[in-house]
């Protein structure tokens, strides 16, 4: 794609301005907006607490009348080295979804801003629905641009176990027969189980083919957001052995089901489909409203339709789209440099691998040649 200086600029119309956290908050609320917990101040304490990572500042996008149209707050980060800022589920946008002028005049107006309150920063990735030139696929992890919300506001347990689709009723009920599973809230002893937790996440990547984050990540998170915006749930059998686990977000009304992890055993056992259906339970009795899934497969992301087929089971509308994450190059060489280093170490991993594999199967080859 090309770079914004390569693409015809927009006349800007609207205006963008920096705003501390108690007018970010009130401006939400004054549109009826639940804020991903992303864009809050409880994830500032999270952001604070990782080394790499600290919270930039907020923006409100306004109109040409300056009527607010969209809020973001960035995270500065760093890619091998070099600094970008990170807008995780942002822009919000209040009121109607954005045109594709609106998404571009936001984007210009944050890349101006950026080069002079910050012009070490290299790339901003924000969340766009709308293709557009300068555009670009994320360096060095995943997105996603769609994903499976449960409404969760129901009259009882057994209302929010009949909303699912007959194949996720039936699995849930499955594992609930079964007495030796227990389902437990372990967010207030998260600190002397996650070990134990941590090789279940471990396992789970090891099968579905991601790496999990240092263990510390999800302590930290735990413990940063506090039991009011996360929490730990945990299916275990007899009350002992751990089969799955998840940990949730929790912010107004808002939830997501940030992490999740199983054993074989829990999977086959349909513990994990057990456990999301008890933690919608208990969302909702925290006043969660509205449960996202976070991530389904699309044409754009692929790698995650098995576990998209796995959350589409517990609501007839399925998965929904939401705006994807791209990288919007702030020194378009620079990008340009890291993007070319990343394909140069991606094509030398590849080639090593494949040479393992070729000495590999020329040692199983001689070790099966009988000796003369």
């Amino acid at each position: 794609m090309t770079s914004p200086e390569n693409a015809t600029p927009l006349t800007p119309r609207g205006s963008m301005r920096r705003v501390d956290w108690e007018t970010f908050r009130r401006i939400a609320a004054d549109a009826s907006t639940t804020l991903p917990i992303e864009q809050t101040a409880a994830w500032d304490a999270f952001d604070a607490a990782m080394d790499g990572r600290e919270p930039w500042g907020r923006l409100v996008y306004q109109d040409a009348d300056g009527a607010p149209r969209a809020l973001i707050s960035l995270t500065r980060m760093d890619v091998r080295g070099f600094p970008y800022l990170w807008a995780r589920h942002a822009p919000v946008w209040l009121g109607a979804a954005p045109s594709p002028q609106e998404e571009a005049e936001l984007r210009e107006l944050v890349v101006a801003g950026v080069r002079v309150h910050d012009p070490a920063i290299v790339f901003v990735r924000l969340h766009f629905t709308h293709p557009a030139a300068g555009l670009h696929e994320l360096l060095q992890t995943m997105t996603y641009d769609r994903t499976v919300i449960l409404d969760v506001e129901r009259e009882d347990d057994e209302a929010f176990l009949a909303s699912f689709k007959p194949r996720g009723r039936r699995d849930v009920r499955k594992a609930l027969r079964n007495t030796e599973l227990t389902y437990h809230d372990e967010t207030d002893i998260a600190e002397e189980v996650f070990a134990e937790l941590y090789e279940i996440l471990t396992e789970t990547g090891d099968r579905d083919g991601f790496r999990a984050a240092p263990e510390d990540t999800y302590r930290t998170m735990l413990r940063t957001l506090g039991p009011e915006h996360c929490r730990l749930y945990v299916a275990r059998r007899g009350g002992q052995e751990a089969l799955a686990w998840s940990i949730d977000t929790i912010w107004g009304d808002g939830a997501a089901r940030y992490y999740a992890a199983s054993t074989a055993e829990g999977r086959r056992g349909r513990a994990a489909d057990a456990l999301l259906y008890k933690e919608g339970c208990w969302l909702r009795q925290r006043g969660v409203r509205t449960w996202d899934l976070m991530g389904a497969g699309s044409e754009r992301v692929p790698e995650l339709d098995g576990v998209g087929s796995f959350k589409a089971k517990f609501t007839p509308a399925g998965a929904v789209d939401i705006p994807g994450a791209w990288d919007v190059p702030v020194r378009p060489r620079i990008y340009a440099g890291l993007v070319r280093a990343l394909e140069l170490k991606h094509r030398a991993q590849a080639g090593v691998s494949a040479v393992r594999e070729r000495l590999a199967a020329l040692r199983t080859t001689s070790a099966a040649e009988p000796e003369q």
